[in-house]
């Protein structure tokens, strides 16, 4: 699959049903993407407009606009995930084309507002999520090269596991580490 940032608005846009009765590990790997993108939320949302503007030291982007980037990805992870949930493999998808789709996303989104960003987590995060329910082990269990990653032949629970269910949590993390040192306030909430 060829991703380029033409590709990146159709692929956002797919609307993802389940379609089977869930398994114990798609069931498992739902509620740890829910969880992580519950955890985001919680932490965004009473954040100031100070905190949401600010920008974190790596990649310059302000806490807005991560938090927006890992609602808007969910879709284009989970597309990704379905190829090889498929036995397809993930082909022209390289780091230099996710810093492209940040870089632009980042752009295009510098105003998000908070209730925007939010609503956009809780929807699409709700939609992967359900996406992976309609996975089952066999489909996890599939693997083909993926060229995000030197063409290592992964699995789809890999996949799904190392961008969709792990990226609120980093960004979290991320956030956290940024915000929390300089304002006291924030501490309680990283308990």
């Amino acid at each position: 699959m060829k991703m380029k940032n033409q590709q990146y608005e159709q692929l956002a846009g797919a609307g993802f049903p389940a379609r089977r009765t869930t398994t114990n590990r798609s069931e498992a790997l739902a509620e740890r993407l829910e969880a992580g993108a519950a955890a985001l939320a919680a932490f965004a949302a009473p954040l100031s407009e100070e905190h949401w503007q600010t920008r974190l030291p790596k990649d310059r982007r302000k806490v807005g606009v991560v938090v927006h980037h890992v609602a808007s990805m969910y879709p284009l992870e989970i597309q990704l995930a379905k190829l090889l949930a498929a036995g397809r493999p993930i082909t022209d998808v390289t780091w230099c084309a996710v810093d492209a789709i940040n870089r632009d996303h980042a752009r295009d989104n510098d105003g998000v507002t908070k209730e925007a960003a939010l609503a956009l987590l809780a929807a699409n995060s709700a939609a992967a999520a359900a996406a992976i329910r309609g996975l089952d082990d066999e489909e996890l269990d599939r693997a083909a090269p993926v060229s995000l990653n030197s063409d290592a032949p992964l699995t789809c629970q890999f996949f799904l596991e190392d961008h969709a269910v792990r990226h609120s949590y980093h960004h979290l993390a991320g956030i956290r580490a940024a915000l929390a040192p300089g304002d006291p306030s924030l501490k309680p909430a990283l308990g």
